[in-house]
């Protein structure tokens, strides 16, 4: 329950409103297909990619009538100016977004997406040397193993469970200098998108790992590992690398800071985050344009029986002082204000925030699943709504460990290793609600993969040819031209849209 947290009890005080939360075992489409066979829904759902077959299954009630609404001033002021963008197809609107931007555009100084990551140990041991092409990054962690034999070391691991198999399948995207637009690569002058899957790109790098595995260096494991056993095995000290985000690899980084406050010498089993890509000539998009993602939020079911009391409390929850509340806490607790009213924390309010305290004071329950100022947005007072975002804070952050590693890459935040992002309009092209047609294709194309993706991995090296012959055959079979042709058109529409502005 929210009001088991300290921030939760607050909310409850003020806004009289407390949930039971009950997070999803198991599959996530399973699960959604239940709620909907059986029309049996909780009072409020984030379904995640399972979005479009609630609202397909009429499981969401209608929100238009409370966005632009004066009764609801903090929902109009936070998602008023994108209520055109909310709407589906049918025109109504059924999630509040997680990712609205409300003010300046503040970068984050962490890398909470896409990056290869190292243990900090393997650069140090190789003197901290420039890692930019795959083959290099590869080249580091064979080393590695190689000088020390006996410690029963994984080279790379890659994350394959249910929903978060994309931790595995993206990879070729960002490899050839692409941003995570999800299933495909748009052309930045023609806007054309195209799939991945299949392509040369996709292949050079199933042979990479095709041929790490060949050497001992790939977790044989990755693909019948749930994701608790994937993080469980990061913070094991064994894996020197992975492909990830940020966001899905945050507990594991968290316990390995925090191990690493408590004995600086367990510093080295921290992942350092690598903008790694196939070639020196190709320019890395690892980090996220401004963008608005419509079909990942929050929804009220039509089994709520009172949506009136949802929407007043997540009126209050997008108020400035609340929104303060729920990413800051509270004044001389998690926060300070000095005398230009910049908000900070101290050292010792920086070195207490373990997991088990964000856990406990609420800041892991109110982090994500909820109506609020997308990660990037800043405060009316020019604060960053996102602590993490304040330079002050994540300078006070850093321990010597951080601050001596990035000095050896000649850089003061992790975002500093990477190549600023370019401007996309449609960006994230994941974002675009799709329907039954181009569902279907992502799901057949998912199953595909699932069944050639770890062929091409842990066959011979001389086997691969033949295996990827048929997992190319196969993915032929399908409807890419079409579904290509229908994510160019949704694309052309937004940047016609974004220039009309």
């Amino acid at each position: 329950k929210t009001n088991e947290t300290k921030i939760g009890k607050v909310l409850e005080e003020k806004a009289g409103v407390n949930f039971k939360i009950e997070h999803l075992v198991g599959d996530l489409q399973t699960k959604i297909g239940t709620m909907i066979a059986s029309g049996e829904y909780p009072d409020v759902l984030v379904p995640d990619d399972g979005i479009e077959s609630v609202v397909e299954a009429g499981g969401f009630i209608d929100l238009t009538p409370y966005i632009d609404n004066d009764k609801y001033p903090n929902i109009k002021r936070v998602y008023g100016p994108y209520k055109e963008l909310m709407k589906w197809d049918d025109g109504k609107i059924y999630i509040f977004p997680f990712s609205t931007q409300v003010g300046e555009y503040n970068p984050d100084p962490n890398i909470n997406q896409g990056a290869f990551w190292i243990q900090r140990r393997v650069l140090e041991w190789a003197g901290y040397p420039k890692i930019k092409t795959v083959d290099q990054y590869f080249k580091l962690i064979e080393d590695y193993i190689n000088a020390h034999p006996n410690e029963d070391l994984i080279g790379f691991t890659t994350l394959t469970h249910d929903w978060r198999f994309f931790a595995t399948t993206n990879v070729p995207n960002h490899l050839a200098g692409y941003p995570n637009d999800g299933e495909v690569m748009v052309d930045m002058q023609t806007h054309e998108a195209r799939i991945y899957a299949g392509t040369e790109w996709d292949k050079r790098w199933w042979k990479k790992l095709n041929e790490i595995n060949a050497k001992g260096l790939f977790d044989k494991a990755a693909f019948t590992d749930n994701y608790d056993q994937y993080i469980a095995k990061l913070t094991s000290h064994k894996v020197l690398g992975m492909f990830d985000y940020g966001w899905q690899i945050a507990n594991a980084q968290n316990a390995l800071r925090d191990a690493a406050k408590a004995d600086p010498s367990q510093d080295g089993y921290r992942y350092f985050p690598l903008p790694v890509v196939f070639d020196e000539n190709i320019k890395d998009q690892y980090l996220d344009p401004p963008g608005f993602v419509k079909n990942r939020g929050f929804g009220i079911t039509i089994k709520c029986k009172d949506p009136e009391r949802v929407i007043e409390f997540i009126d209050h929850l997008l108020k400035e002082e609340t929104q303060i509340l729920v990413k800051w806490g509270i004044e001389g607790e998690t926060y300070l204000r000095d005398e230009n009213g910049r908000m900070y924390r101290t050292q010792e309010m920086v070195d207490k925030m373990d997991q088990k305290f964000l856990e406990e004071y609420g800041f892991t329950v109110f982090d994500w699943d909820w109506p609020q100022y997308g990660t990037n947005s800043t405060l009316s007072d020019g604060n960053a709504a996102s602590p993490g975002l304040q330079p002050e804070v994540f300078q006070l952050s850093l321990t010597e460990a951080d601050k001596k590693i990035l000095s050896a890459y000649g850089v003061k935040t992790y975002a500093e290793l990477f190549s600023p992002p370019d401007p996309r309009p449609w960006f994230p092209a994941w974002g675009i609600p799709r329907g039954p047609e181009q569902q279907l294709f992502e799901q057949q194309k998912a199953d595909i993969q699932r069944q050639y993706i770890p062929k091409l991995v842990l066959s011979n090296p001389e086997d691969f040819e033949k295996v990827w012959e048929e997992y190319t055959a196969a993915l032929n079979k399908l409807d890419i031209a079409g579904y290509e042709r229908w994510f160019t058109q949704q694309i052309k529409e937004i940047v016609e849209k974004a220039s009309a502005k």
